[in-house]
């Protein structure tokens, strides 16, 4: 496919990224881990640099220029994301450290006020382990029950067993938007309907979804969605929360200090309004005011032409490594982001990718997060490839040449 067949020329894409022009043990940088972290484009880089060097002050109660200025910034921000998620109200973005944060925050204020011994939560076979041990934590601490979604032998979930779970005793489901490791996307949206059904609340791990996928978590009617922006060309450290402001209105803080107060007194503490409630203490600033930049840079480009070029590779790629023997693809779907997993005959994951790293070929193996999807698919891990808006099919023809000759090296 040519570049440009795609709605922009990737190889201009490719300058406004630093990092690209490096080389690791004398080969170009070929960069492969983009599910695990993106890389950051020149312009949020920038809009880092700018806060420290020009406006650098805490925000929200000073009164001078600075202080403003990076309220301003700071506030703008949560305007970005909350139309690039598509909420109704600013009042319903809490910035978080990222999407681990973010269901910890709702298993820790709306779990604790709402589940009760016999309670049961729902979560899938295919959950990183972010959305399995906070919720496994509360069902301890609550006496609750944890149901689990099976998946397919292509680990896609199992709707029919999933409504089969669902009854009185459901009080939240909580399910991945798209798989870190496999790259399948769930049918959220049958998902929530079903669980509203029943009366459950149900929870969305968009941090794989969110730079993929087109999100309007008004459409989808979730209750909870979290993403991270280190995933979205963004800085780390900071992502987004999402809730429905009436549900957020009824669930006590995540943390108590300055900013989320409105009076304090030995006696008594009154809170603050939506969304600082949740806010307490300095907030990463400048990773916040940067993430804008990062919202900004994908809606430069379009959703739509990064998803048709990701497509693209994963098409192009996945042909590819299903032609090189003894290579077998883990969550082969119609339904996925530009993912690829897979494992290799009689090959360690780590092993494959250290042959890979001497060749300037960056991917993640091991089990990504979610050992109890591996031991599903009874393997011990896999080697993870993901591919972003900056990648190329050239780069897919390194890794297709480069497991070959590792494969070759380990037989």
């Amino acid at each position: 496919m040519d570049a440009l067949t795609v709605g922009y020329d990737v190889y201009e894409i490719r300058k406004q990224f630093p990092v690209l022009k490096r080389e690791l043990k004398g080969k170009p940088l070929v960069y492969f881990d983009n599910a695990a972290t993106s890389q950051k484009p020149q312009v949020v880089i920038d809009a880092l640099v700018d806060y420290y060097s020009n406006y650098n002050a805490n925000i929200h109660r000073g009164i001078h220029t600075l202080a403003e200025e990076a309220t301003a910034a700071y506030e703008s921000t949560r305007e970005a994301a909350r139309m690039f998620i598509g909420a109704g109200s600013v009042e319903e973005i809490i910035f978080t450290r990222g999407t681990t944060e973010g269901i910890n925050l709702v298993t820790n204020t709306w779990g604790r006020a709402n589940i009760r011994r016999g309670d049961e939560i729902i979560i899938s076979t295919l959950e990183h382990h972010s959305n399995i041990v906070p919720w496994q934590m509360l069902a301890e601490e609550k006496g609750a029950i944890i149901r689990v979604i099976p998946i397919t032998e292509n680990g896609e979930i199992q709707l029919d067993e999933y409504y089969k779970l669902l009854n009185e005793k459901t009080k939240i489901v909580s399910i991945v938007h798209a798989s870190n490791s496999l790259g399948v996307v769930n049918p959220v949206k049958q998902v929530i309907d079903a669980a509203h059904r029943t009366g459950a609340l149900v929870m969305i791990d968009g941090a794989q979804s969110t730079v993929h996928l087109d999100i309007d978590v008004t459409a989808l009617d979730c209750d909870f969605f979290a993403f991270s922006s280190h995933k979205l060309y963004g800085p780390t450290g900071v992502g987004v929360l999402y809730a429905k402001k009436e549900i957020l209105e009824a669930m006590p803080p995540f943390h108590g200090g300055g900013e989320m107060i409105k009076e304090v007194s030995f006696e008594k503490t009154t809170y603050n309004d939506l969304p600082y409630k949740f806010e307490a203490g300095t907030p990463n600033i400048a990773d916040t005011v940067a993430m804008k930049a990062a919202f900004e840079f994908i809606n430069s480009i379009g959703k739509e032409n990064i998803r048709r070029h990701e497509n693209d590779l994963l098409r192009y790629g996945t042909e590819l490594l299903k032609n090189i023997k003894g290579v077998h693809i883990k969550g082969d779907v119609e339904e996925k982001v530009s993912v690829i997993s897979f494992v290799v005959d009689n090959i360690h994951p780590q092993d494959l990718g250290i042959l890979l790293d001497n060749q300037g070929i960056a991917v993640r193996t091991g089990s990504h997060c979610t050992m109890p999807l591996m031991q599903c698919l009874k393997i011990n891990g896999t080697t993870r490839a993901s591919f972003a808006a900056y990648n190329t099919r050239e780069e897919i023809d390194k890794l297709a040449k480069g497991l070959e000759k590792a494969i070759k090296m380990l037989s």
